[in-house]
């Protein structure tokens, strides 16, 4: 196995200056260190991760924190978690999925062993005591999503106000009034989770706003849940002839609920499906209107963020929202 002296003695420098390139410790010339790269190339030389970590006082590991036990895991979550991996891994980072609950208290072992470079949130909540203690223990953070007030902090989001205002505008233009939002049934410790709250505002000030009939329902996130909620719509609002779904998981089974009980989608209830993906639409029969989220190209924001602060490459702080794609699908029709 080549040595760093073997490189050394390749590329005509001192040991000294192959390790600098190997740790990243210390800048080296543009033309010293491309020597260097070519004589390690050459000999196959083999950076010492452990090594380069412990020279250079940094990991180059970033903890993803999702909270695997309170929100489940869905095709969109993973494109959160593929866009971040392929970003980190062309920046020289590894990603590492941290699945601890938003209210636990163990992001002290995460923070105080110098486990990881920096930290990316996801599933961020309104009063998210996790960026509290994260700022305290002074360890980088970037947000994939928005605390109340998040005016000091990088974080990159879904634009869930414009999604439900697409979402609105496509249905009134086919003459819909009567609306329901099928949201997420609340799970313990996720209180005041962003989106939910976001979503659920902005779609009753849209309603109030356009003289439109507008009602919050929520359902358990699961197929079968789904499936038992359509009686509840029917018992709950019989004259909605529109629904915008905030809940993936129960939405193939809400479709199937209502037709088994004699509610066609579209002829008698329009369906858009926000934040999710073009695969979880078209589980359903009729594959369902989707507004897609732009999991995967968040995710690769948060990282290209996180380590621009950590590079010291980033200057004024990032704060972006983004839109997804309006896929019309089959379960758009003019109001009954």
């Amino acid at each position: 196995m080549a040595t760093m002296r073997d490189v050394a003695r390749l590329a005509g420098v001192s040991v000294a200056t192959v390790s600098f390139v190997v740790n990243d410790s210390k800048p080296v010339a543009p033309g010293t260190r491309l020597r260097v790269e070519a004589a390690m190339a050459e000999l196959d030389f083999r950076r010492n991760a452990v090594a380069r970590a412990l020279a250079s006082r940094r990991t180059r590991i970033i903890a993803l924190l999702f909270p695997v036990l309170q929100h489940r895991l869905s095709d969109t979550a993973a494109r959160f978690f593929t866009g971040a991996a392929e970003a980190a891994s062309e920046l020289g980072y590894t990603v590492v999925l941290w699945p601890v609950a938003n209210d636990s208290d163990s992001l002290r072992e995460l923070t105080s062993d110098g486990l990881v470079d920096g930290v990316i949130l996801m599933e961020v909540q309104l009063d998210d005591h996790r960026i509290d203690q994260l700022l305290a223990a002074k360890t980088p953070l970037t947000l994939i999503g928005r605390n109340r007030d998040p005016s000091g902090l990088d974080y990159v989001d879904v634009d869930f106000e414009g999604m439900v205002e697409q979402s609105i505008d496509r249905l009134q233009s086919l003459g819909h009034r009567d609306f329901v939002l099928l949201e997420e049934s609340e799970s313990p410790g996720l209180e005041g989770y962003g989106p939910a709250v976001r979503v659920d505002e902005t779609f009753h000030a849209i309603c109030a706003a356009r003289g439109l009939r507008g009602r919050t329902l929520r359902c358990t996130a699961t197929p079968a849940a789904g499936r038992a909620f359509a009686s509840t719509l029917i018992a709950e609002a019989p004259e909605a002839t529109a629904m915008l779904v905030l809940n993936e998981h129960a939405a193939v089974g809400l479709v199937s609920g209502l037709g088994r009980l004699g509610v066609s989608v579209p002829r008698d209830l329009s369906v858009v499906l926000i934040g999710s993906t073009i695969e979880i639409s078209a589980m359903a029969d009729p594959e369902l209107a989707v507004v897609v989220s732009p999991a995967a190209e968040l995710g690769r924001l948060g990282v290209e963020t996180l380590v621009g602060r950590l590079d010291g490459t980033l200057g004024a702080l990032r704060q972006e929202l983004l839109m997804g794609e309006f896929h019309e699908g089959e379960s758009l029709a003019p109001a009954p």
